[in-house]
């Protein structure tokens, strides 16, 4: 279930709730956190790698973008923690961009200054998990808000089934 909410700018902002039926919440909180194996599955990685700067562990992130739009870059922080609330175990993982001074723009790629990203994961009550995420960016440049939510709206739901797909090689590829 995809639900768009207006932010002033045109853009939307996504919640999106869902299942895994066959997918541990563990494997899938691990799967999302391995970046590495994100560079195996997520085709629209062009780079993705994570560098300490001052102390703070800061991830770089170049998407592709179908011709003839500019990729798009994030500079951002993330944290997982798993949490026991009420004897349920849930994953929640937060990230935001951030500015760092030693990650500069590049040339002919364009900076999303603005992401936002909540995960959070639990047990179905059976073998699968249930997915929560809400997700905020703001692409830039001269891309029409109609097709930035078209993409979001088409894009999202296919990042589960791929994310679905990789949980299950997963443990075939550690």
């Amino acid at each position: 279930l995809l639900v768009p909410f207006p932010q002033q700018s045109g853009l939307y902002e996504y919640k999106i709730f869902g299942g895994l039926a066959d997918v541990p919440p563990k494997l899938c909180a691990d799967v999302y956190m391995d970046l590495d194996f994100r560079k195996e599955w997520d085709q629209y990685v062009k780079e993705l790698y994570e560098e300490t700067y001052d102390g703070e562990k800061v991830i770089y992130w170049e998407v592709k973008y179908p011709f003839p739009l500019s990729n798009r870059d994030y500079v951002y922080i993330r944290e997982c923690r798993e949490m026991d609330v009420d004897g349920r175990k849930i994953w929640v993982v937060l990230a935001k961009s951030v500015a760092v001074p030693q990650c500069p723009e590049k040339p002919g790629i364009i900076r999303v200054k603005s992401y936002k990203q909540s995960l959070v994961i639990e047990s179905d009550g059976k073998a699968g998990c249930k997915v929560y995420m809400y997700y905020f960016d703001n692409p830039g440049g001269k891309i029409p808000s109609w097709l930035v939510n078209w993409a979001a709206k088409s894009g999202v739901p296919a990042f589960l089934k791929d994310i679905q797909k990789a949980c299950l090689n997963y443990s075939k590829s550690t």
